[in-house]
């Protein structure tokens, strides 16, 4: 991923440094499990972590990669020139290149979902934040867009939050599936290495060893482990688009924080553009792009082929970095968000008094009114707030037939907007567990 998309917590998991170093742990542990076994001697193992301090040189190995091809090949040639030929002989007995890359890239992924679910305790503690501190600020709720009944802003920030709350758990259940090992050899069988020795590493690793791999560990994991970063990011950018519509000119209910010096145009100064919600929205859609390949990459012929290998390197980076870049600047967008509570009444009382209309309707079919001359009594008081802006309470006072039913009493107690919020508490209660 683009360093303007990136955290250095989050990039320096991918570095070639960081992968070697996993890859030298792998080989190490895998030693000392073969020497504890009486499989070679202890001090060939041992010899090993004589290189437990070097800084490997990915210079090096890049060079002798270029005359192996192979890059298992020439990481394993340059640790027997910091350990010795003689001592590393016995490094990689048994295994295949397989074991190291698949187990490093499992370490990678756990590691990266612990930021990501760290990212995910952060924007949920914002998103709680608001949703208490707007617990009973009104504002009209939207259904394909068109003004519906009042909800609160509150209510939207605790519906997001219940979001994300779910989307932890797929990812802390998505960590727990990829968190597997495999030292198992050509194709799975152990032939030439001892179980055990796969229990040691992934112990040391903290993984568990895959129950049965094949020259590599089943893809399904990983597949779902992408899949879950992408509905993360969808609801990522739900929170976005939110927040876009909220900052649009005619509506203008919430807004991204605006700095000092910050401008929104190069041509109209008077811009203020919700430039960081915009770029979540196109974030997600590359954190998306990433689940395709890994589902393609579930099925590989036979016992292994490396169709798979060319997509991990690219999306195991991509998906993690710019997700975790997204959650953190999604966590800073909600916690400084501006919210506009006047303008929110004074949208809501565009059309006076016109999200009140089921309530009337259930009035009048609880007076015993059909539901179909009850629809028809409404809806044409209705349609004259939206063509001609006048009061809907006004219009039901002066419609006798509603009069006739409700009377004006029973007219004026149905546009009390406390109506609305008496079960807030226990949505709240539903959601984060209090009142």
């Amino acid at each position: 991923m683009i360093p303007r998309y990136a955290r250095p917590e989050m990039t320096d998991i991918w570095e070639p440094a960081t992968k070697f170093r996993i890859w030298y742990e792998i080989e190490a542990h895998a030693c000392d499990a073969m020497a504890d076994l009486g499989v070679i001697p202890r001090e060939n193992a041992e010899a090993v972590w004589k290189a437990n301090d070097v800084e490997f040189d990915v210079a090096r190995i890049d060079e002798i990669e270029a005359v192996t091809k192979h890059d298992v090949i020439a990481f394993l040639t340059h640790l027997a020139e910091h350990v010795g030929s003689e001592e590393a002989r016995f490094v990689h007995q048994g295994m295949t290149s397989s074991d190291v890359l698949d187990t490093c890239f499992n370490v990678q992924l756990v590691r990266a979902a612990d930021l990501l679910l760290a990212d995910l305790d952060k924007l949920l503690a914002a998103l709680k934040k608001r949703a208490m501190e707007h617990k009973m600020t009104v504002r009209v709720g939207r259904s394909h867009g068109i003004h519906a009944e009042p909800t609160t802003m509150g209510l939207t920030f605790a519906r997001f939050y219940a979001e994300m709350d779910r989307n932890r758990a797929r990812l802390q259940a998505a960590r727990a599936e990829v968190a597997t090992g495999a030292i198992s050899g050509a194709v799975g069988t152990f032939a030439n290495i001892d179980p055990r020795v796969e229990e040691h590493v992934c112990a040391k690793l903290g993984l568990t060893p895959e129950p049965i791999s094949t020259q590599v560990i089943p893809r399904d994991r990983h597949a779902m482990f992408f899949a879950t970063l992408g509905v993360i990011a969808s609801s990522i950018e739900n929170i976005a688009v939110e927040i876009r519509h909220m900052q649009r000119t005619e509506v203008l209910e919430g807004a991204e924080f605006f700095s000092l010096g910050q401008k929104g145009s190069s041509a109209m100064p008077h811009k203020k553009n919700p430039v960081l919600t915009e770029n979540l929205t196109g974030l997600a859609r590359l954190v998306r792009m990433t689940v395709t390949p890994a589902m393609e990459n579930v099925a590989l012929w036979h016992e292994r082929d490396i169709s798979h290998s060319s997509v991990e390197r690219g999306i195991g980076p991509d998906a993690t970095v710019t997700l975790d870049f997204a959650l953190n600047r999604l966590a800073g967008v909600v916690d400084k968000m501006l919210i506009f509570s006047d303008n929110m009444l004074e949208n809501m009382n565009k059309f006076p008094g016109l999200v009140m209309s089921q309530r009337v309707l259930l009035a009048l079919t609880q007076a015993g009114v059909s539901r179909e001359d009850a629809y028809s009594m409404v809806q044409r008081n209705a349609l004259k707030v939206w063509e001609e802006r006048l009061d809907f309470r006004e219009l039901l006072l002066a419609d006798a037939e509603v009069v006739a039913a409700l009377g004006e009493d029973g007219i004026n107690e149905k546009f009390d907007m406390d109506y609305h919020t008496k079960h807030v508490d226990t949505i709240f209660a539903r959601v984060f567990g209090e009142t």
